[in-house]
């Protein structure tokens, strides 16, 4: 199975997709490996979050500046 490809077809709007070109542009990949990149972030969200953690964003890593809810 290792090696394995599974194609998916997908409908989004086109606001998401303008946002996933941008994100691809700015970061140098493509739309796929963005898509593929920000489900293995939810992943990482739901794993946290059944371990009973909280998803946020720090400048300073003592410090929680922004709290992440609603994701799960």
């Amino acid at each position: 199975m290792a090696g394995e490809v599974v194609r998916l077809n997908l409908q989004i709007s086109p606001d998401l997709n303008q946002m996933i070109e941008q994100i691809a542009d700015e970061t140098g990949t493509n739309r796929s490996a963005v898509i593929r990149q920000a489900l293995a972030l939810m992943k990482v969200a739901h794993e946290a979050k059944v371990k009973g953690k909280h998803i946020g964003l720090v400048t300073d890593p003592d410090k929680l500046d922004t709290e992440i809810v609603g994701l799960l």
